[in-house]
């Protein structure tokens, strides 16, 4: 998932793909970070990033639920 950022011209982006164990984003800095499991990089979204940091805001919350059903349905 794509985000665009108030910050920076650079997207954030954010990869989940529980089958192929890949958890990564890359930051308004284009920081690429990878995480061990989904929950992990749920987690250090909800505490780094604010919905009042997208162009849409509303983004974040579907993000947010985007990556929870998908660690739902690939049982992470």
């Amino acid at each position: 998932m794509r985000l665009n950022s108030n910050r920076s011209d650079v997207s954030c982006y954010v990869t989940v793909e529980p089958e192929d164990h890949i958890y990564k984003l890359q930051t308004f800095d284009t920081t690429d970070r990878t995480f061990h499991s989904g929950n992990e990089l749920l987690a250090w979204v909800k505490k780094n990033w604010e919905p009042v940091q997208f162009q849409n805001p509303s983004e974040y919350q579907q993000l947010l639920h985007a990556v929870a059903e998908e660690l739902k349905n690939g049982n992470d």
